[in-house]
């Protein structure tokens, strides 16, 4: 069991078949959930990379990549180099330590296919808005909350177990205290969708 899937239940990287199976398009997933050229990104708990390459081409390596995994943070410098591009910086540690682990606000942070494993969710959208710039964006990419048995991928059973999944609802429930609204959902097919949430002014 890697040290990210110690902590965060659930969350362990696919391999690479069924990754590009479920997410043929990462770039246009990024894309209908708002990042546009100017702004600067994180991809928090970024794993493999699948995302981080196509936001580093995106905005002009105006992205970091943030992991507790160090073999996965290896591997998604692996997947950025393959792509040609790079990344403002990338930072290895606890997403609930993002105040003091990233070195700059930013204007959008990612979180896909992980925000159901976090032991403590409302304290890592505390730690979310506060790193975010004012009117800043949080997007949260979740399976959803269909049984396990609903979602396969290449014919077998994919993504965490049913209890673990969260509706629209639940996660506005938890994100929503830390300072945010629902700024957009959105379809992500076949399987997930986008909450996307707007630092409110404070």
């Amino acid at each position: 069991m890697t040290e990210r899937e110690a902590t965060f239940p659930a969350t362990g990287m696919p391999d690479r078949d069924w990754w590009s199976a479920l997410w043929p398009d990462p770039e246009g997933t990024l894309r209908a959930l708002g990042i546009t050229p100017d702004m600067t990104v994180l991809d928090l708990c970024c794993g493999d990379g699948w995302f981080t390459a196509p936001l580093a081409r995106m905005t002009g390596g105006r992205c970091y990549g943030l992991d507790l995994d160090p073999d996965m943070l290896a591997q998604a410098r692996e997947e950025v180099a393959r792509a040609g591009t790079r990344v403002a910086g990338w930072i290895t540690g606890d997403a609930r330590d993002l105040p003091a682990l990233l070195p700059e606000k930013v204007d959008f942070v990612l979180i896909a296919n992980t925000f159901h494993g976090v032991p403590d969710q409302a304290a890592l959208a505390a730690a979310v808005a506060a790193t975010l710039k004012p009117d800043g964006l949080f997007a949260i990419v979740n399976w959803h909350a269909r049984p396990r048995e609903e979602t396969p991928v290449l014919s077998q059973p994919r993504g965490p177990k049913s209890e673990m999944r969260m509706t629209p609802e639940q996660t506005r429930a938890v994100v929503e205290p830390a300072g945010f609204k629902l700024d957009k959902l959105v379809e992500l097919p076949p399987f997930h969708y986008g909450a996307v949430f707007r630092l409110s002014p404070a």
